[in-house]
């Protein structure tokens, strides 16, 4: 019988006592517990197991959890009698950072505090055996306590049980770098990681009540910024092999329960739309939150891109310099770029820092390496966007930037491609162009080789919603060249097909006005007759409407072929 699929449970007990959907991971457990470090942090992107691992690497050690044998009965770990002997016996801390979201300092700490008084409530039972210096501590613990006494919660709460239990404490402290993302969104950069320096010393370097420490997030903050003189830090990133197939399913595990549920011949588009992320040596992982997404509803959506603001993201690649956003282009045409990257991130020196912005893009899995070479003594790596997924995320990214009357005039805007109406296709153009150069710098020079590829990612991008019912190709062959846009209905005898070619007006080509580069577009796809591919794949010539974009900075014009 299959099991009912539950979405977005991070309890590992509410999973196993409600017969949910669960892929077996357990193994971790043990490579974790018998590797020498005394402190892990492992970084994976958004939506891939952390917290779900963190929460069953708690239901496991957890003194306090009576049942632990039984949540774990027949699971890979109780094949491992060594460590089936620790199993309930271990004082643990299980802290989450993922509520701390602000937009200063002073509301940060203030998040703190709620987080370090909701865990103080579970240590109420341990005030009678306080005294001195301890109790004071205790009594100064409230929503309202100085960033100084803060810091120390977790050193301070390691020490009360490690006494009462008489065993050192096991930390799992997850979405480390939440905090660290939200204060450099919002500007106070400097304030948090001074501040977090100090807690994580006095919890993690420091702390002789400390047996074993896990910590999870989506970036690798760099040593100097919050880890310095932490020799015990063990750091696992997504090109780790180790625990390389603990988080996330693999290939295997998601077309076994594709079988499962009914979904044996959706594995090609599963794979199209789903795969692409590596971990170590290991391709062919996807992202846990699509596939059981998918699995509820049947149906092809960007679950996983869907679940954030990608709010960093977005800043970066929008305030970011012409080179950025030119390789942004080259990415959203499903083309690769080649770069350096390096996993520690400073987030400080992030503005205009292309090798930066690939890194974060990178770790967070908006894009996969594809290979790696060298480049002298360095590596250079060829990266792309991940999945279908995540070029839809992106697209929907382009819109959000034109806000307000934007969404719908972009609906005006996509009504109007489809029905032949360039006077709603210009309308659109010249507003979101008016706002969009003022970020993207625009011109007829925003590339020394090809000035048409500033406006072919930015419109590629506009269309990427019509993917439910149109195969969007670039820069593809047909006839006798490569067009700039394609997209070739799914139903060719319901809906039409649409060629598009790009143009930015050349005043040392003949061309005096928008409309001559325009016509000159429109002639180039007569030329090399574009529409071969259209009219071999069925759709009828009088269905076929082929465009000509001609831009000049802010300006464009459209026309279509008669």
């Amino acid at each position: 019988m299959k099991k009912a699929v539950g979405l977005g449970i991070q309890d590992f007990e509410k999973v196993i006592e409600n017969n949910v959907f669960y892929i077996d991971k357990t193994k971790f457990i043990s490579e974790w517990w018998k590797s020498e470090d005394d402190v892990t942090l492992i970084t994976r992107p958004r939506r891939f197991g952390k917290t779900f691992t963190l929460s069953t690497v708690e239901k496991f050690f957890s003194v306090r959890q009576e049942n632990s044998r039984e949540l774990f009965k027949g699971l890979e770990i109780t094949n491992d009698p060594e460590m089936m002997k620790e199993c309930g016996g271990w004082p643990v801390l299980f802290v989450s950072f993922a509520s701390i979201k602000a937009t200063n300092f002073e509301s940060a700490i203030t998040q703190f505090n709620l987080v370090y008084n909701k865990l103080f409530s579970y240590l109420e039972h341990l005030k009678d055996k306080l005294s001195g210096a301890d109790l004071d501590f205790f009594n100064k613990i409230s929503i309202d306590m100085k960033s100084e006494i803060t810091a120390d919660c977790l050193g301070y709460f390691s020490k009360w049980l490690s006494e009462y239990y008489g065993k050192n404490v096991i930390i799992l402290l997850d979405e480390y770098d939440t905090p660290m993302q939200e204060a450099y969104v919002s500007g106070y950069w400097n304030e948090i990681v001074g501040f977090m320096r100090n807690m994580f010393n006095s919890t993690f370097k420091t702390n002789p009540y400390l047996h074993k420490a896990l910590l999870t997030g989506i970036t690798r903050v760099s040593r100097e910024s919050l880890f310095s003189d932490m020799n015990n830090l063990k750091i696992v990133t997504s090109s780790s092999e180790k625990y390389a197939d603990c988080f996330g399913f693999t290939e295997t595990e998601v077309f076994k329960v594709l079988e499962e549920y009914g979904y044996a011949s959706e594995k090609e588009n599963v794979k199209k739309w789903y795969d692409g992320f590596r971990f170590g040596n290991l391709d062919d992982i996807y992202n846990p939150w699509s596939i059981i997404s998918f699995l509820q509803e049947g149906k092809y959506e960007p679950y996983w891109a869907n679940t954030s603001s990608n709010s960093l993201i977005s800043k970066l690649v929008r305030e970011g310099d012409r080179s950025i956003k030119e390789s942004f282009e080259t990415l959203l045409r499903g083309e690769s770029i080649f770069t350096q990257i390096d996993e520690q991130l400073v987030y400080g020196e992030m503005q205009d820092n292309e090798t930066a912005v690939w890194s974060l893009l990178q770790t967070t899995g908006y894009l996969k390496i594809v290979n790696i070479s060298k480049d002298g003594f360095k590596n250079l790596y060829e990266l792309k966007l991940t999945n279908y997924e995540i070029l839809r995320v992106f697209g929907k990214m382009i819109l959000q930037w034109f806000s307000g009357e934007g969404s719908t005039l972009y609906n005006e805007f996509v009504k109007a491609l489809l029905k032949g109406e360039t006077r709603g296709i210009n309308k659109f153009l010249n507003k979101f162009l008016l706002k969009t150069c003022s970020y993207f710098d625009g011109s007829k020079n925003a590339s020394e080789t090809e000035p048409e590829r500033f406006y072919h990612g930015l419109v590629l991008g506009l269309m990427i919603d019509l993917a439910k019912d149109y195969i969007l190709e670039s820069n593809r062959e047909s006839g006798y060249g490569r067009y700039d846009i394609m997209l070739k209905p799914k139903d060719v005898k319901k809906d039409i097909g649409i060629i598009i070619e790009f143009k930015v007006l050349d005043e040392y080509d003949d061309e005096k006005t928008l409309e001559d580069t325009a016509r000159s577009a429109l002639k180039q796809i007569e030329e090399k007759h574009y529409e071969e591919e259209l009219l071999t794949a069925g759709v009828p010539k009088e269905r076929i409407y082929k465009y000509g974009f001609a831009f000049s900075g802010k300006e464009a014009l459209v026309l279509q072929a008669s």
